[in-house]
């Protein structure tokens, strides 16, 4: 992995990770399923669906960092 990959992976395990990332995903997601809505695409829905379930694990991964504290 390359330098700048480490640095991103490492900024994504801390709680200003998680909220940036989860926020970010939330927006595609957002957008995505709009379109889907409106086109019926099934490749939008798939990765719409794709990119709420990571929002979800990047909220409940900064959620259990404040009340597990961080590792």
């Amino acid at each position: 992995m390359s330098k700048s990959l480490n640095r991103l992976d490492k900024f994504h395990h801390t709680r200003t990770g998680y909220l940036v990332f989860g926020l970010v995903e939330l927006g595609l997601a957002y957008w995505l399923l709009s379109l889907a809505v409106d086109s019926g695409s099934i490749w939008e829905w798939a990765l719409g669906i794709i990119l709420f379930v990571g929002v979800l694990q990047n909220i409940v991964k900064l959620l259990g960092s404040f009340v597990h504290g961080k590792h």
